[in-house]
């Protein structure tokens, strides 16, 4: 893994010690200068000032019927009033204020009943990239799950399929280059990204992982490096644009969910782990943060 002079920081304690089942998704809300996030497994969505002094006394707490697994913002409407998310069956606006959500796109699989979607993110022409995977009470993932873009006309289109735990979606500073990660064959896919028209083509093995954990969530900066978080592996690898680690964020607890830029801050999630160590027991779940030096590019909006 970290080979000598590669870049390297350690946390060894929480911003926030928040107790997330599943904690993921961070997400920079500029507007408000807070950081959301969503934990999968308890069916919430919080949000915390990015100023908080670590008490967690900013923290701020919807209660959904339904499991949220990523956000976003919506072109044109203040993320205080409503913003993108997944769910369970599909994606839908959160109607932040009332704390409900109406349904925009339902997935209508047969086998909707097993699964969930899972990470994504808004691309360049404001289409919301979503992938979904088996849901937690079935058992362990199989290659059920599938990749699909939505956008504005509640349409779906498939891109992948016979995928187990799709993750992560990224783009390069020049939005040329589409990023996807596949957690369970631990690999992280390069695609050519048409600015013209959103498509995708030429996929190919960008980035391959060879230690016990997965990577998972990530997000690239300004240089093109992507900062990925690895499930199992108490890490957070920065990975350059020709596919080298460069770089390492080792952390206390194993199961890293996720990254977001605050400024030149990396905001890291992470999940329970009742199987580890104690000091990974302790902040499992908790939200860490560290001054990497460099920044993030910012998320895009969902046109709506």
């Amino acid at each position: 893994m970290a080979a000598p002079g590669l870049q390297q920081w350690k946390v060894d304690k929480p911003w926030l010690e928040l107790k997330c089942a599943l904690g993921e998704g961070p997400f920079y809300e500029k507007e408000t200068n807070s950081v959301r996030l969503v934990d999968i497994k308890k069916s919430q969505i919080l949000t915390v000032s990015a100023a908080d002094n670590g008490d967690g006394s900013s923290l701020k707490v919807i209660q959904l019927d339904t499991r949220p697994t990523v956000t976003a913002d919506i072109e044109g409407v203040d993320p205080q009033d409503r913003i993108l998310i997944g769910v369970k069956h599909g994606v839908a606006v959160l109607d932040r204020q009332a704390g409900t959500y109406a349904m925009l796109v339902q997935f209508n699989e047969e086998n909707n009943g097993r699964i969930r979607s899972n990470d994504g993110a808004v691309d360049p022409h404001g289409k919301l990239w979503l992938g979904t995977m088996t849901d937690f009470e079935h058992g362990e993932p199989q290659p059920e799950g599938f990749l699909a873009r939505f956008d504005s006309s509640k349409s779906k289109e498939d891109v992948l399929t016979g995928l187990r735990i799709p993750n992560g979606i990224g783009w390069s500073p020049d939005n040329k280059t589409m990023y996807f990660t596949h957690s369970t064959s631990r690999e992280v896919f390069a695609f050519d990204y048409s600015l013209e028209t959103g498509a995708v083509s030429n996929k190919r093995l960008w980035y391959k992982h060879e230690g016990p954990g997965e990577p998972d969530g990530f997000r690239v900066d300004v240089d093109g490096n992507v900062w990925h978080a690895i499930w199992g592996e108490s890490t957070v690898l920065k990975i350059n644009p020709e596919g080298k680690v460069i770089g390492s964020v080792t952390l206390p607890t194993r199961h890293i969910s996720c990254v977001q830029f605050v400024g030149t801050e990396l905001v890291i999630t992470s999940a329970a782990d009742d199987e580890g160590d104690d000091p990974s027991k302790k902040y499992g779940g908790s939200i860490f943060k560290v001054d990497v030096g460099t920044t993030g590019l910012d998320l895009f909006k969902f046109r709506l």
